[in-house]
């Protein structure tokens, strides 16, 4: 069977609805980064989406390319993640105000992944899909202490949900810590374009440090 990481690392991919603590180990990701409202049709980060599926699938599918890469072993490719930035305090996040968002979307890589395979496979996506993807880059993130639970709903009441991420938080003695190297992060777990809003699934992800 194909390694599914939503299955192995369920404290990661699958929390509970009640808050917790976690403690994050450093991942490396297809990550391309940009601003402005996700919706927006044909935007920017539409397009962005379309670079890490193709990236994504290039490595999934490097068998049939006649890439050997060592230590390859079948997958399922993990779901979108995205790191997001606003202009104040993300507690205070207005929905109404996404065109002000920042954001790093990414999927999660194999951990077979090196740079030289990556650089393999943006040369051999954009020779096969004559697209540009000179935005895409492999990162690596540590996020360290965070505290996290599934949000279940539109992502327009995720400000309810961050709320009793932050009271938790400071039940624990501890306060949430974001900076321009440690962000609010969401994992999307159901496809908005085949799941009503009210059951979404989204595994939100908020760094703290002690208060």
């Amino acid at each position: 069977m194909p390694f599914d990481y939503k299955k192995e690392y369920k404290d990661i991919y699958q929390p509970s609805k009640k808050p917790a603590l976690i403690e994050m180990p450093p991942i490396n990701y297809v990550a391309v980064r940009g601003k402005g409202d996700p919706n927006e049709e044909d935007g920017e980060y539409q397009r962005a989406l379309q670079m890490l599926y193709g990236i994504s699938f290039t490595i999934k599918m490097s068998p049939k390319s006649g890439y050997d890469i060592e230590g390859y072993a079948p997958y399922v490719v993990p779901p979108l993640e995205g790191f997001w930035t606003f202009p104040e305090p993300i507690e205070q996040l207005d929905p109404k105000r996404k065109a002000e968002l920042e954001w790093i979307s990414c999927i999660r890589l194999p951990e077979f992944v090196t740079p030289a395979v990556f650089d393999w496979a943006v040369q051999e996506a954009t020779r096969k899909k004559k697209t540009d993807f000179s935005k895409v880059e492999m990162i690596t993130v540590g996020e360290g202490l965070c505290v996290q639970c599934m949000h279940i709903g539109s992502y327009d009441d995720e400000p309810a949900t961050i709320d009793a991420l932050k009271s938790y938080a400071e039940s624990e003695g501890l306060r949430f810590d974001q900076s321009e190297k440690r962000l609010h992060h969401e994992i999307y777990l159901s496809d908005p374009r085949r799941v009503v809003p009210e059951r979404l699934k989204t595994v939100l992800r908020i760094p703290v440090r002690p208060a």
